[in-house]
């Protein structure tokens, strides 16, 4: 089966990669030659993942799956959520977000957060959603090299390291996109039967 993941994160293409069985033939945007930028107009993860699936859908007939990941701190109301990848403005960047989300938490004694994410799969004319959930804290400062986006500063349940300090196998088994994914796979097994 080929499926095609709408991102242009590489490092979510590899860390997805890493947890599809070889009966899924995993395409790159880069792979159907889609340089387009699906603008995320929504105001929910659920309605971001499904704009970008139904967009590559449509434009390149290909069966598809996109995410949308937030991060939801419950001190900030839930915010940045939608907006994570672009908390800080433009220039929108990792190092930036996390800066301008330390600050907003300075006060804050309570640094309970979680990452969502939601996948949307078009698969045969039809719509599936799946979500993963991954509740934690804030770190009062950066821990570890490895990882992406705000992981320095994120701090699973239950774990005294950061998503930046495990290894991708270890953030894998127990983060947002892994528990998503793993649904997503689980259901591929499923319907590929």
């Amino acid at each position: 089966m080929k499926l095609v993941f709408a991102t242009n994160n590489l490092n979510k293409l590899k860390e997805v990669q890493e947890m599809l069985p070889n009966s899924i033939e995993l395409l790159s945007l880069k792979d159907i030659n889609c340089f387009d930028e699906v603008d995320e107009t929504e105001t929910t993860l659920e309605g971001n993942a499904k704009l970008k699936a139904n967009y590559i859908t449509k434009t390149f007939g290909y069966n598809c799956f996109a995410d949308d990941t937030g991060l939801e701190v419950e001190s900030l109301n839930g915010k940045p959520g939608v907006y994570s990848a672009r908390f800080a403005g433009e220039p929108a960047n990792s190092e930036n977000n996390m800066q301008k989300l330390l600050l907003a938490l300075q006060t804050k004694e309570n640094r309970k957060a979680q990452f969502r994410t939601a996948i949307c799969l078009n698969l045969d004319g039809k719509h599936f959603l799946f979500e993963g959930i991954c509740k934690g804290e804030i770190l009062t400062q950066k821990q570890g090299e490895k990882g992406f986006g705000y992981d320095p500063i994120f701090k699973p349940e239950g774990f005294e390291q950061s998503f930046a300090e495990m290894n991708s196998e270890e953030k894998n088994k127990i983060s947002h996109r892994g528990l998503a994914i793993n649904k997503l796979v689980t259901f591929l097994k499923e319907y590929q039967k």
